[in-house]
């Protein structure tokens, strides 16, 4: 199981061998995606917090990349964070996120992205219930439910 001690070795020393890797010309995703999913999962934005689609959803199933398809998060690992987004304590194997350290908007924390595509997912912090204790706040428009 994941910890927090774990994502910042994976942050600062290097991330878990993907399973595999899928990567496309910026034309192709724009091509793919809506304009708002392609603004935030290949372009680093963040949705306005409690807009998205799964912010409040219950529905069971697995959240997928929404680029490539992978699957990331299982529903029964969601829960209400109160944070406007999508949040859940771990993804359903290690070596399908991606950490990077990240120091942009005068803040410290630790960017999720797919490891198979590079989208960007959001972010993970400490602050989560346990037993990882971990909360990965996560875009709806990065992810699709699939069952």
């Amino acid at each position: 199981m994941i910890d927090w001690k774990q994502v910042n070795e994976y942050a600062g020393k290097g991330n878990p061998e993907p399973p595999r890797r899928i990567e496309k010309p910026e034309k192709e995703w724009k091509e793919q995606l809506t304009e708002e999913q392609f603004y935030v999962a290949r372009k680093h934005g963040t949705e306005r917090a409690g807009t998205g689609e799964y912010c409040e959803s219950h529905q069971p199933g697995l959240y997928a990349c929404v680029c490539c398809g992978t699957e990331l998060f299982d529903s029964t690992q969601k829960f209400e964070s109160r944070s406007g987004w999508p949040s859940f304590t771990e993804p359903v194997k290690d070596n399908v996120i991606k950490y990077k350290e990240d120091y942009s908007h005068g803040m410290q924390r630790i960017e999720v992205l797919c490891n198979v595509c590079d989208a960007h997912l959001g972010h993970v912090f400490p602050d989560g219930p346990e037993p990882t204790g971990l909360r990965y706040c996560v875009n709806s428009a990065s992810l699709k439910l699939v069952s």
